[in-house]
């Protein structure tokens, strides 16, 4: 349903646009929500990069596809799901230290493994729901329709906790996944460290299923912190710029997906894929510039 419809469609004046859009309740929970879920995905999902964990990522969100599945099937809140799949399969690839030769490889296949069994698991769920199942959609691709004030309120205090536990373990982390041996010479508790940020890259990925969808998490989760890491090399203005850009493509994703009968889930995926191919070609261009004024020179 294009829910702009009941409203006069768009009008090309974004404050009276905003103010239409924001007149239904739905929409309000939809964009906290969705704001919430940005700023914890693209911190998260900016160490991801870095650390080169982004197969993980994509399991996790796999994951929470068989979780909500599974909940549903139970009879209970599919959030339930999410999280307990998402962080459960972050715990069995953390089982698997990636330090040492082979540790990359091993994570690797196990990861995989993982993937592969839940994802059936997920279909067989579904198969052995005997009722009507018409959300299958919603979880696959996501929606904005039914977020209530008290999933919000979930959603952010889930937030806050990983972000605050990202703050504190922050500095070793970032040191760990740039250079781990080291790291680990230096005393660095590195293997405590990994399993941490699995665990929180798993919540945050059950977070942000729940509005993205499980088949599209990954965009919000990978395209901000790898289009911002090739705008700059700095470690504190490329982690805000990828805050910036999430934020950016949820709030334009769901006003396009607001005027028009497509899922939210598209349309972030479409601008978070833009702001990487601009970001790549502008990287790119900067290199023949200072290569060509070398030559010059």
């Amino acid at each position: 349903m294009n829910w702009a419809d009941t409203g006069g469609g768009w009008s090309w004046n974004p404050v009276t646009d905003l103010q239409q859009i924001w007149a239904f309740p739905f929409m309000v929970n939809a964009f906290r929500a969705g704001t919430v879920v940005a700023v914890l995905a693209a911190v998260m999902g900016w160490f991801m990069v870095l650390r080169r964990q982004s197969f993980a990522g994509h399991t996790l969100a796999v994951v929470s596809f068989p979780g909500a599945a599974c909940a549903t099937l139970l009879g209970i809140g599919a959030g339930f799901g999410y999280f307990a799949f998402c962080v459960g399969g972050a715990l069995v690839i953390a089982a698997i230290p990636r330090a040492g030769a082979g540790g990359g490889g091993q994570e690797s296949a196990l990861t995989g493994t993982v993937q592969a069994f839940l994802l059936a698991c997920g279909f067989l769920f579904v198969a052995l729901y005997k009722g009507f199942l018409g959300g299958v959609n919603s979880l696959l691709f996501g929606s904005f329709l039914g977020i209530t004030t008290v999933q919000v309120a979930v959603l952010t205090v889930v937030a806050a906790l990983a972000l605050g536990v990202l703050a504190v373990i922050g500095r070793p982390l970032l040191f760990a996944s740039v250079d781990e041996d080291v790291a680990a010479g230096r005393g660095v508790p590195v293997r405590a460290l990994s399993v941490a940020f699995l665990v929180l890259l798993g919540a945050a990925t059950a977070e942000a299923s729940q509005i993205t969808g499980t088949l599209l998490v990954f965009a919000l989760l990978v395209m901000p912190a790898a289009a911002a890491q090739q705008l700059t090399a700095r470690p504190a203005s490329s982690l805000a710029l990828s805050v910036v850009i999430a934020i950016a493509v949820t709030w334009t994703g769901l006003i396009a997906a607001y005027y028009s009968p497509y899922p939210i889930g598209f349309y972030v995926t479409t601008f978070a894929f833009a702001v990487y191919v601009l970001a790549r070609t502008g990287r790119t261009l900067g290199r023949y510039r200072t290569v060509g004024a070398g030559a010059v020179a």
